[in-house]
């Protein structure tokens, strides 16, 4: 089925924003997140694809600058880049979203949810970015409650090629990156790397008394080779490495600290791949290691200068078939092993003994996804997974739903239902803080959604309802000072606590998404309005207040003009409401609020040649300051220039 690019996105089409004018109208996009290659107009679930020129028109350098600009997402970083990132898929808790990386998910099971911190997570050799929204865990099991965000790499073409990028701008930021790969016979390669560094701004804000600026440094390389050894055959390897240095503050009475944080993250995968029944039956036999290590350094500790440490590593064994039964009969199905193991410590400024935590725990996973077009334009799924977690037993869930083309793919309807399991982290039971009580976190959610093309697609509107009930959710809780209940106290001991980890009993999500785009000759303008209700419902004193960070309403918008010259120009805002910045620990003490804020950003790019393109932009134009977390601060007026090369 030939359809534009607007079409493919799925429901929130204006989230490609800026690119969609450059776009072949005949081009099909492929989408790897359901584990199997699948044209997105085929996909049930809401979903926004952001493909390379995407990407290399956002100019932005971080994925979570991209993601915050798609409906249904909203995001908290402590301070500059490279300090603590959420990504936070309607209203769901930061580490229920799931990250694929070239397949491969990526977690840190020592961190306090289990999930990925995306601060590191830069936009280099990325290809792209596929965001499923809903519940997606049969297919990617624990965690994927909120939803997916699925990256692929750049895969060779041709013989030889490669690209490298640089830019420079405010706060002596300079990042850059270059990849080569090619095509030779039976074997695809390609290898890329990239260097990021910032003088940044004081995580702390000056509002709150922070002065010195805390930089940042990022270093990644990735690489993948495929040998076909027969037509049927063949083996795939893939590595992503990346390795960064944070100037972080303290959160205590004293803002500005030289302490500073390290982070180190790999993953590896290997696969064989084997077609059976003239390609009917596709097998794939991979394993994969995903490794975190994290350590917080503080220099005016004169003994032990480490003041946190810890490493998260994530083993896993899997099989998966696709079979195609008949034509439009597809079935995906497999079995996953899962093997988490983390230590964690924090030791004292002195020469006295100290803890290590240190905990593992497996999961065993079966599951199976039947994909049938009945009809020309309708496709239905519907799926199982099994897992079995060490510690907690068994638990089955269910997914399904459906996409319907009509009016010769100028309506599509789609709707979708999934339920979600999540085991409390290794964390959550283990560390200083642990509850080995918790219960997992359980959801059933569902969406339906209707996008409608009009004037030959010059406008495509588009609209989407959603809802999820999750029980058992997993907070942090913090001690009072006085009258301690018993889980402010450390297991086993009389020994106070500054906070314990409890499940509230329910949370509700509801909300509304919408997009547009339109095409105006040389002018394409688009924009998308989120309004989410994520809310506690566990009786108390936080009984339907939104929970923290999470704005109810947010909104991107977009205008770019193409010039006869070949010059492109855009301006682009992102607004986000005021958000709850904790829980209500008291009936007599109002919450802190982070007020709203609006984004102006201006971005340009210019051909030189067909091979060298420059760019520039000016991001914050006005300057607006806003926190996403309380007393962190943010990035002011920012402005950047460099220049993109395809050979």
């Amino acid at each position: 089925m030939q359809t534009s690019l607007a079409v493919l996105v799925g429901l929130p089409v204006a989230a490609l924003a800026e690119p969609l004018a450059a776009v072949d109208a005949g081009s099909v996009i492929i989408v790897s997140a359901l584990r199997t290659p699948t044209p997105v107009d085929t996909v049930a679930s809401s979903l926004t694809v952001l493909n390379k020129k995407a990407i290399d028109a956002s100019q932005a350098p971080v994925v979570s600058d991209l993601l915050v600009r798609t409906p249904g997402i909203s995001f908290t970083r402590n301070g500059g880049y490279g300090t603590a990132t959420s990504i936070r898929i309607r209203g769901a808790e930061g580490d229920q979203t799931v990250l694929v990386i070239d397949g491969v998910k990526l977690a840190d099971p020592s961190s306090t949810g289990g999930g990925y911190n995306f601060a590191t997570l830069m936009t280099g050799d990325i290809d792209q970015i596929e965001i499923l929204r809903g519940p997606q865990s049969i297919l990617w099991g624990s965690q994927a409650i909120g939803g997916v965000v699925n990256i692929v790499t750049a895969t060779p073409d041709r013989a030889l090629e490669a690209s490298a990028d640089i830019e420079a701008g405010s706060r002596d930021t300079v990042h850059a990156r270059a990849a080569v790969g090619g095509r030779s016979g039976p074997v695809h390669w390609r290898v890329a790397g990239g260097r990021f560094t910032t003088d940044g701004i004081s995580a702390i804000s000056p509002r709150f008394g922070g002065k010195e600026r805390d930089g940042y440094t990022n270093s990644t390389l990735n690489g993948r080779v495929s040998l076909a050894l027969s037509p049927d055959v063949s083996i795939d390897m893939r590595g992503y490495y990346a390795k960064g240095r944070a100037d972080i503050d303290s959160a205590g009475s004293v803002p500005d600290s030289p302490e500073y944080s390290l982070v180190e993250e790999w993953t590896g995968y290997a696969g064989l791949n084997a077609d059976l029944f003239d390609g009917a039956l596709h097998n794939r036999l991979g394993f994969s290691r995903s490794e975190t290590v994290r350590d917080n350094i503080n220099p005016l500790r004169l003994i032990r200068p480490e003041s946190f440490a810890a490493k998260g590593q994530t083993d896993r064994y899997e099989y998966q078939g696709t079979l195609g039964l008949a034509q439009g009969w597809t079935i995906v199905f497999g079995a996953e092993r899962e093997e988490q193991t983390m230590r964690s410590a924090s030791p004292p400024n002195s020469l006295a003994s100290y803890a290590t935590i240190r905990a593992s725990a497996d999961i065993d996973s079966q599951y199976a996804q039947v994909r049938i077009e009945p009809v020309v334009g309708l496709t239905l799924n519907g799926g199982l997974r099994h897992d079995h977690h060490s510690a907690f037993g068994g638990n089955m869930v269910f997914g399904g739903g459906a996409v319907w083309s009509l009016f010769d793919d100028r309506t599509i309807l789609r709707a979708s239902y999934g339920e979600g399991f999540k085991a409390p982290t290794l964390y959550q039971l283990h560390s200083e803080y642990g509850n080995i009580a918790l219960d997992p976190e359980k959801s059933r959610g569902w969406d339906v959604g209707v996008e409608q093309h009009l004037f030959d697609r010059k406008l495509i509107l588009s609209a989407t309802w959603f809802e999820r009930n999750t029980d058992n959710l997993i907070t942090y809780n913090g001690c009072p000072t006085s009258n301690r209940p018993p889980l402010c106290l450390a297991p086993g001991t009389t020994t106070p606590r500054a906070g314990y980890y409890a499940n509230i009993q329910r949370s509700e999500a509801h909300g509304l998404e919408m997009a547009g785009l339109a095409h105006i000759g040389r002018l394409t303008v688009d924009g998308n309005y989120s309004w989410i209700v994520a809310e506690d419902r566990s009786p108390g004193l936080n009984f339907s207040n939104q929970l923290a960070r999470r704005p109810r309403h947010a909104a991107n918008a977009t205008a770019r003009y193409a010039w006869p010259f070949g010059l492109n120009t855009a301006v682009a805002m992102r607004w986000s409401g005021e958000t709850i910045d904790t829980a209500r620990t008291s009936a007599t003490v109002t919450p802190f609020v982070n007020r709203a804020y609006t984004i102006i950003d201006l971005r340009a790019e210019m051909p030189v040649t067909q091979t060298l393109t420059l760019f520039a932009r000016a991001e914050n134009l006005f300057d607006d300051y806003y926190e996403t977390a309380r007393r962190y601060g943010q990035l002011g007026r920012s402005i950047y220039a460099g220049f993109r090369a395809r050979l």
